[in-house]
């Protein structure tokens, strides 16, 4: 049984979104389906917690100050600060709970890949997580995935090998490579690789100098002729 996870969150006034950033909370906006759309502002440093346990792919028991029910909702999208790395803008979606929806799932490795330990290779991770479709209590919070099974060069693990049951599916090619690990010659060709020959700038006096003097001597051979 997943645990539950609660956010307290506040009807939002007449304050500009930076007033709101400046008191250590973050506007956002609650809306779906069934509900009337709801201007929000919650703390930052709770949503941090939250969002570190929820991701994108597990379901909030959101509790809006004032409100008589709780929402069951979903982080559908954010945007944070590029430089400080705060949140500065949340989507809270509550889904139909009897219809499917779309989340991205993250990809958790377990165990050691004997190819890495082993035979000095390093582990390629071409994506860390994948788009999901399920029904909201059915999206996994991450996927597992044992590379346990990486032992030589040539083992991969595809999207078809993810283990997520048969009431989740994965919006990504059955085929395409998840998991690999890379020969350590790879990496040290690109370390020794020698650099590329640097190419001296012409002089353009000393070239019309040198064409000149051939000029010459053409012209001293044809009298010698």
């Amino acid at each position: 049984m997943k645990k539950e996870i609660k956010l307290t969150a506040y009807i939002r006034g007449k304050e500009q979104a930076n007033q709101i950033r400046r008191q250590g909370l973050i506007p956002a906006v609650l809306y779906g389906p069934k509900i009337e759309n709801r201007n929000l502002k919650i703390n930052q440093k709770e949503f941090r917690k939250v969002f570190k346990e929820a991701g994108e792919s597990s379901l909030i028991e959101l509790k809006v100050e004032g409100e008589k029910e709780n929402f069951l909702v979903l982080i559908h999208d954010f945007q944070r600060d590029p430089i400080s790395g705060d949140f500065i803008h949340i989507d809270f979606y509550q889904p139909d709970l009897e219809k499917e929806v779309e989340a991205w799932v993250p990809i958790v490795t377990v165990g050691e890949a004997p190819a890495v330990k082993q035979l000095g290779g390093t582990l390629v991770k071409n994506i860390t997580e994948v788009l999901v479709r399920a029904l909201p209590l059915k999206l996994p919070h991450e996927i597992k995935v044992d590379i346990s099974s990486l032992k030589t060069f040539d083992d991969e693990i595809l999207t078809k090998d993810l283990k997520v049951g048969e009431e989740v599916k994965i919006m990504k090619d059955p085929d395409d490579v998840i998991i690999s690990v890379s020969p350590p010659e790879k990496v040290e060709e690109e370390l020794t690789k020698p650099e590329e020959e640097t190419v001296e700038p012409e002089v353009i006096g000393e070239k019309k100098k040198e064409e000149s003097s051939q000029e010459e001597s053409s012209s001293e051979s044809e009298k010698e002729k």
